[in-house]
């Protein structure tokens, strides 16, 4: 058996080729993770935050699947184990069962790729196995500033192991556009009827933020649309006024996690301010709050708004963190591989450094664990086998490493 030590985040983490073992903190009691920064604010029910610990926790090991490839943004896996990445810098690539990255996929269009943003998100198309396409996230350089967007493409693979995107096409636009370079989101996730959600931000600036408020605007939206970008026709604010008709819920912040429950309805997680991380189920119309409510403050320590963390006509996060966790990539675990995980939410953290597990109870959080691997988690998600893996980040590079029960 072979060891290796990786550098990862500043912090050196000795991982067995073979599988290391993660020891975890004993349950019962809730993850410590240092005080909260809104220090006078207060849960609006009991187990909205800092939930206990489950009393019986898995030891994880970690497998390094492949490593020293660019820095990666998301994942997906093809149906036939490999695994298709997208780089921040505005490549995508396939990653072979040799855990090496092959060239560059052409096709990609231009993206900006300065502060927050590149190429964000990649998802295979319900139909993928018989129509190759694939659709992906990108910060789209245009007139006046940047924006998140949308296209599509088929994925084209040669007998060599090769690949390439054949007619690319931006079918989705958030709008406005805006010259900025934080709050992109994205992820994208496709529901059971094959309506595509697109997760947004609000591009963090004062002046922008507000927007998240107003149904006019795509900035810190939750958009479900069709495979050609098309608002559906039963989304709650088409045909109303001058709403945007691909608005499905709005007042979020910055969308970084979404994934689907075992009943086909959609999660997410956004990032929320210093301290305010939310977990939210997005329904039809609703209004989640952002920046009007909070469980969260400025950075620089003042109070957002009126600073407040209720306000009638905006719904209650589901779950939050404060300290942050830096919510990204988000998977629901329904396999066999790892049994005390079985319905429960993956989250990466990328301030929290591991692994967060929401073991669910009903539509609230029973108990919440983690997994550290000490890196920043960008994307997680499940394998066909059951496995999990995780898209970690460490400078420009990046690495997969897959979690199994020891």
């Amino acid at each position: 058996m072979r060891s290796t030590s990786l550098l990862l985040s500043g912090t050196m983490l000795s991982i067995l080729l073979a599988g290391s073992t993660f020891a975890q903190p004993a349950g019962g009691t809730a993850v410590e993770t240092g005080q909260p920064n809104g220090v006078d604010q207060k849960p609006a029910f009991k187990g909205q935050t800092r939930a206990a610990q489950p009393a019986h926790m898995p030891k994880i090991s970690a497998e390094v699947v492949a490593q020293d490839l660019p820095h990666l943004w998301s994942m997906e896996f093809l149906p036939d184990g490999r695994i298709l990445v997208t780089a921040k810098e505005g490549t995508m690539h396939i990653v072979g069962k040799d855990g090496k990255a092959g060239v560059a996929l052409k096709g990609v269009p231009e993206v900006d790729a300065s502060g927050q943003g590149g190429l964000l998100d990649v998802a295979l198309a319900p139909d993928f196995e018989s129509s190759g396409r694939i659709f992906f996230s990108f910060s789209e350089p245009r007139d006046g500033g940047n924006g998140t967007s949308v296209a599509s493409a088929k994925l084209v693979q040669s007998g060599d192991g090769g690949a390439s995107l054949e007619g690319t096409k931006v079918i989705f636009q958030q709008m406005p556009t805006y010259d900025g370079n934080k709050h992109y989101g994205s992820r994208l996730v496709f529901g059971p009827n094959n309506e595509l959600y697109v997760t947004v931000g609000e591009r963090s600036d004062r002046q922008t933020r507000v927007q998240a408020q107003d149904l006019a605007s795509g900035l810190g939206k939750v958009f479900r649309i069709d495979a050609d970008g098309k608002a559906l026709p039963d989304n709650p604010f088409a045909g109303k006024g001058d709403a945007r008709p691909e608005i499905w819920s709005y007042g979020h912040r910055n969308l970084q996690a979404a994934a689907l429950d075992g009943q086909g309805r959609l999660w997410t997680v956004e990032h929320g301010p210093k301290g305010g991380d939310e977990l939210n189920r997005p329904d039809a119309g609703k209004n989640y709050g952002w920046p009007k409510v909070t469980y969260g403050i400025e950075y620089s320590g003042g109070k957002i708004g009126d600073g407040i963390t209720a306000l009638e006509g905006t719904e209650q996060p589901v779950y939050y963190w404060d300290p942050v966790i830096g919510p990204s990539g988000m998977a629901y675990y329904d396999g066999d591989q790892i049994p005390e995980w079985k319905g429960s939410f993956l989250i990466g953290g990328l301030v929290a450094e591991a692994v967060v597990v929401l073991h669910m109870d009903g539509d609230k959080v029973g108990f919440e664990e983690r997994v550290p691997l000490n890196a920043r988690i960008r994307d997680v998600k499940v394998a066909p086998d059951g496995a999990v893996y995780a898209l970690t980040e460490d400078g420009e590079s990046s690495t997969i490493l897959k979690l199994t029960k020891s």
